[in-house]
């Protein structure tokens, strides 16, 4: 698929984009990706593999900018991603695709924009915009998921360690990958600023500031995600030591109690005739025995420990 720069993006053939060097945009698949690089004046002596686009960058290249995006699926940040090429001169843009993703995009941005590329800054700015316009919703689905899981700790006193774990380790590693890939995108953005190559226009480089907060601030509200998964999880292990206080402390006062009792029985388990109360003293070492736990409990009782 090929686009001519415009206020409305218009779909051209290869020999209208090449003749006069129209500015364009070109779709292409890594199987057809060497033939259009050429066409458009793109030199690139690199290996074309989508395989190796593990993360979004930018380099910049003698007579191009180079990039790969690896965009992680919104509804399965853990599963495989969504991998591009990026190759940028003078008058053209190449998005190496080989999933329809950059076309999805495109029609998204045709049916949602009215000033759909006017130039390369303004058609990377909505390239870029619209595949992070779904990620503050997706964000903000976490965040209440956390939020109920926190709910839950508050009114679940034996919720089980595997459980929770079960709940929130995904999320955690779902918000450590966005973060990773929001730094990403801004560093790509920041590439795009320095415009090393000249390639873009001075008055332009203001959308790829838009475009490095936009991903600044995703990244900002991730790693808050990150911190309150935190303070959350730190709750629960709370939650879990004063359980397990609680438990340590019965058990304590059942030794205490039976401690005594202990000692008792066991003096009079000796065989000496001596013994006192040998004969007929099973009533008073009953009684013995219940003064012993009486005295415990009010001990306990004035410690607040039952």
């Amino acid at each position: 698929m090929i686009y001519a720069l415009g206020e409305q993006l218009q779909e051209i053939t290869l020999e209208q984009a090449t003749e006069g060097m129209i500015p364009a945009v070109f779709i292409t698949s890594s199987e057809d990706c060497c033939e259009i690089l050429q066409k458009s004046g793109i030199n690139y002596e690199g290996e074309i593999n989508l395989d190796d686009a593990y993360f979004c960058k930018l380099e910049t290249q003698q007579e191009c900018l180079y990039g790969t995006l690896a965009i992680p699926r919104l509804l399965d940040v853990l599963g495989d991603r969504y991998r591009m090429l990026l190759f940028v001169n003078k008058n053209c843009i190449v998005i190496v695709d080989d999933q329809g993703f950059a076309e999805r995009i495109l029609k998204r941005i045709q049916k949602k924009k009215l000033h759909q590329g006017e130039t390369k800054e303004h058609f990377l700015y909505n390239f870029f915009g619209e595949f992070m316009s779904k990620d503050n919703r997706v964000l903000e689905d976490f965040e209440r998921s956390i939020m109920t899981m926190e709910d839950n700790i508050l009114h679940e006193n034996n919720q089980s360690y595997q459980k929770y774990q079960r709940q929130m380790m995904p999320i955690r590693r779902q918000l450590l990958i966005l973060r990773s890939y929001y730094e990403q995108l801004v560093e790509v953005g920041k590439a795009f600023e320095e415009n090393e190559n000249r390639f873009f226009a001075k008055k332009q480089l203001k959308y790829f500031g838009t475009l490095t907060d936009r991903a600044d601030r995703l990244m900002g509200r991730t790693m808050h995600l990150i911190d309150y998964a935190k303070q959350v999880t730190d709750a629960y292990q709370s939650q879990v030591d004063a359980q397990q206080n609680g438990n340590m402390q019965f058990l304590t006062i059942i030794s205490t109690i039976f401690l005594p009792l202990t000692l008792i029985t066991s003096w009079y388990g000796m065989n000496f005739d001596n013994m006192p109360e040998l004969k007929n003293g099973y009533p008073m070492i009953v009684c013995l025995c219940i003064l012993v736990i009486v005295i415990c409990i009010i001990i306990f009782k004035r410690k607040k420990m039952l």
